[in-house]
């Protein structure tokens, strides 16, 4: 990998940031305004297709020149959820084919060979039985997609999270995942979306195609940090079941204090509002770009305080 590679990754996916947003534009395919939309101008829920595309483009080159970058076959559960997502923003898809749809795609990922066999001291458990081992990732895959989900609702936050998980779990890392060179296109062609997220018009979102795709690749980063390939740095050693925690701390408080609002008061748990703390903040800051800085700085701040004291705690 080279710089070269870098810089072409975040010129494709500008490039088609761009002109995908042109062609739905010309048909007319916007971004409707509701009483929980957070704008107030055009803006097209393309984001998603182009990192997609920007990382179906770049992998099928190198595919058919023989050159592994990744499990290519990971294609598979992200381009079926990118599918979905993509057809939820286009048509509004029943939540219970969307749940049936993940419920699919987090077998093919168990069955690629992701999938949480041993608890690491949670709860008492180390190695659990298969099906249990089966259940636990399935359950985590719809909790990871979902909260991934949810955050996407003002300019920035979700894409600045995922770059920050993909970092962290590296950054941890004794040496590079297998899924390194995946997570280092998936940041290149997050990149640009910064610069048409926050733009004042014609505004480019990611989408739930673009949220449940970087949803799907968050799930596997954690379900290969939750395996026996995964190893620390020395001096950063931590439980697994808490890394993994930490590590997406903010969309899974998000969640879980959304779920109990909305259970609270009898409504379903995937209706949408702006109950959300992202929603919260931005009524008092009137700035997407503030918040984002503000969420980020106290998860990162937590996260390093919670690293401290989990690291003297025995699992």
């Amino acid at each position: 990998m080279n710089y070269g590679f870098f810089f072409l990754i975040f010129f494709i996916s500008s490039l088609l940031a761009y002109f995908i947003q042109n062609i739905f534009i010309l048909h007319k395919k916007f971004d409707d305004f509701n009483s929980r939309s957070s704008h107030s101008t055009l803006a097209t829920r393309t984001g998603g297709i182009g990192i997609f595309a920007t990382l179906l483009l770049i992998s099928t080159y190198h595919y058919f020149n023989n050159i592994v970058l990744f499990d290519y076959s990971l294609f598979i559960p992200l381009g079926i959820m990118f599918t979905v997502g993509v057809y939820d923003d286009l048509y509004n898809a029943d939540f219970k084919l969307k749940f049936l749809l993940q419920i699919i795609v987090a077998k093919i990922i168990i069955d690629q060979g992701y999938v949480i066999t041993n608890y690491h001291g949670l709860f008492g458990f180390y190695e659990v039985p298969w099906v249990l081992a089966q259940l636990s990732t399935l359950f985590v895959f719809i909790v990871i997609i979902n909260s991934i989900n949810f955050i996407d609702g003002i300019d920035g936050l979700a894409i600045t999270e995922v770059i920050k998980t993909i970092l962290l779990i590296e950054f941890f890392s004794l040496t590079n995942s297998p899924l390194f060179i995946l997570g280092v296109m998936v940041i290149f062609s997050l990149i640009p979306l910064y610069y048409f997220n926050f733009k004042k018009k014609r505004k480019v979102f990611l989408g739930d195609g673009g949220s449940l795709l970087l949803g799907t690749v968050i799930s596997i980063y954690i379900f290969h940090v939750l395996g026996n390939d995964y190893t620390f740095k020395p001096v950063l050693e931590i439980n697994k079941v808490a890394f993994s925690i930490l590590v997406i701390l903010y969309p899974l408080v998000d969640l879980l204090r959304v779920f109990v609002l909305r259970i609270g008061k009898g409504n379903s748990p995937f209706n949408p509002d702006q109950k959300h703390l992202h929603h919260f903040l931005l009524k008092k800051t009137k700035s997407h770009q503030s918040v984002v800085l503000i969420i980020m700085l106290i998860n990162t701040i937590s996260v390093f305080i919670l690293f401290s004291v989990l690291k003297t705690v025995p699992f």
